[in-house]
């Protein structure tokens, strides 16, 4: 399959997409070092997300991407339903579904993880439930500074552009009545759409904005 100047092939260890010199696949293996109990309990993400009282919450991401964050938040117990518009993008994602689920070390977490191929903007309106948490994390171009995080990047960036529509996103979000939407940003980057965050929690290469709704 040929999508611009990237083709998607079947590789030995998956599903490819090639481009530019460079070859891209959604590999959940390799972030099992992550997944370790004492490790995954001072994942930011993890802290920003979690939600006091409820043993396995619901998290819509509605950016998934190659879907890690996804990942590490099902292995912190969440069940999570995973957007993606791109479908070469969809197709790498649930190919690594698909390969996950055949690891011992990984089956139990991504049957946690529902991966649904369309537009999160409409699709958060459409769930049919009120998810505990809604994650955000729009792509943007400051986060391809680094030379590590460009080439990663890069191929993506051919088939997705950065977020132009951010207020939409953030609506749709809130829409969904969750009881907090976390939003990925850049340690020193605006705040999403402008909007003010409940608190954050920050680290070195990233932040979290939590986003608390008013009650309803």
């Amino acid at each position: 399959m040929e999508t611009g100047d990237c083709e998607l092939r079947q590789g030995e260890d998956g599903l490819e997409l090639v481009g530019n010199g460079m070859v891209l696949r959604a590999d959940f293996m390799r972030l099992l070092p992550r997944l370790r109990p004492d490790r995954l309990g001072r994942e930011l993400l993890v802290r920003a997300a979690r939600v006091r009282g409820v043993a396995s919450p619901a998290v819509v991401d509605a950016t998934a991407g190659l879907g890690e964050d996804s990942l590490l938040l099902a292995a912190a117990g969440f069940s999570v339903t995973m957007f993606e518009k791109d479908p070469v993008i969809a197709s790498l994602l649930r190919d690594a579904l698909e390969r996950a689920s055949n690891e011992p070390q990984l089956t139990k977490v991504v049957s946690r993880m529902r991966l649904v191929e369309g537009d999160s903007v409409v699709g958060l309106r459409e769930l049919g439930f009120a998810p505990d948490v809604v994650f955000l994390d729009p792509m943007f171009p400051e986060r391809t500074k680094s030379a590590a995080v460009k080439k990663k990047f890069q191929l993506l960036h051919l088939l997705e552009r950065p977020c132009d529509n951010e207020r939409e996103l953030l609506e749709a979000a809130l829409a969904a009545r969750p009881r907090k939407v976390v939003v990925k940003r850049p340690p020193k980057g605006p705040a999403l759409a402008g909007a003010r965050p409940s608190h954050s929690l920050a680290g070195k290469a990233v932040r979290y904005d939590v986003i608390v709704p008013p009650p309803a």
